[in-house]
């Protein structure tokens, strides 16, 4: 089940290409998996979720939809850059790639609107602790404990 559809990727997206169109039937269930995927490396199950909220079915296809999309602009015959300097006196070009790598990447706050990162939480004892009743705890400042 793909979160997404081809004529929601018109409407959200832009108009596709023949060659488009193909590439994001193909991409739509990889995707939709992928997000199913990183729900299940949190702890959820991204479907019971979408059945639970309607509003999340929304921002599953606006996802969903900005991914495949990403991926359609990203170029397939050369190498995505997205920055490329050159010089011509020392011979030098230098480019960043738009994914290294290459392939479908999901981005932070995508999975953040679905509710799919994890929090981390913990605490860090900078000073160590004083056990409770014994001599020389602030709680029980006799010398011969509590």
């Amino acid at each position: 089940m793909s979160y997404a559809t081809i004529d929601d990727i018109t409407s959200l997206f832009r108009e596709l290409t023949p060659g488009e169109t193909l590439r994001a039937n193909a991409l739509l269930p990889v995707v939709s998996a992928r997000l199913r995927s990183e729900a299940h490396k949190v702890g959820k199950d991204l479907d019971a979720m979408l059945m639970d909220d309607p509003d999340l079915v929304e921002v599953a296809k606006s996802v969903t939809v900005d991914v495949v999309a990403r991926t359609l602009m990203t170029s397939t015959d050369s190498e995505p850059l997205t920055q490329l300097t050159e010089s011509a006196g020392g011979y030098s070009a230098t480019g960043t790639f738009l994914v290294p790598g290459g392939g479908i990447f999901i981005k932070r706050d995508e999975l953040s609107a679905l509710g799919l990162r994890r929090q981390r939480y913990g605490v860090i004892d900078f000073h160590g602790s004083i056990p409770q009743g014994h001599p020389g705890d602030p709680v029980c400042p006799d010398a011969d404990g509590c």
